[in-house]
């Protein structure tokens, strides 16, 4: 009787979340293709406001913060009472970063990069190391059937107006 139960109510959340157009939940993905992801990232010399701060890691006297799904702010805080937002490194799909030396790895969708700090460029690119980033609210939000192309990679989500 309980299995029938869960059963029913395990039907009613899988019918009652989905939609025709292909995608459920908060939030719809915004897909690049593979070729574009690995030419993505850049270095921008001036910075940008922030609009949706993620990680922040700090190096000697630079604060980087993760914008997510989009790059990283480059900070430097030399003078602590007057920060500089000196510019700007587009990584579409980065959720996280760490740096070692003069080089910040970063994720860029599904590739890891070495992006080396002094040229401004990337060093090193390992493919499909990570799984595509997840949705804002960890809802599964999408049907893999939907994607656009079968090169076409997921780099951010955008809320889904309802």
């Amino acid at each position: 009787m309980i299995k029938k139960i869960l059963l029913g109510l395990m039907a009613i959340f899988t019918f009652a979340s989905s939609d025709v157009s292909g995608y459920y939940g908060s939030y719809t993905p915004i897909f690049m293709d593979r070729a574009e992801l690995e030419k993505s990232v850049s270095y921008k010399a001036e910075g940008r406001p922030l609009e949706t701060p993620g990680k922040i890691y700090c190096k000697e006297h630079y604060i980087f913060i993760n914008e997510l799904y989009k790059g990283v702010h480059v900070i430097n805080n030399t003078d602590a009472t007057h920060p500089v937002n000196e510019g700007y490194i587009v990584a579409p799909g980065c959720v996280d970063i760490a740096v070692k030396n003069n080089v910040i790895y970063l994720d860029n969708s599904v590739d890891l990069v070495a992006f080396d700090l002094t040229t401004k460029q990337v060093t090193h690119r390992e493919r499909n190391v990570f799984p595509e980033p997840c949705a804002p609210d960890n809802s599964f939000s999408y049907y893999y059937s939907s994607r656009p192309t079968q090169d076409a990679v997921i780099v951010g989500w955008k809320k889904t107006q309802k």
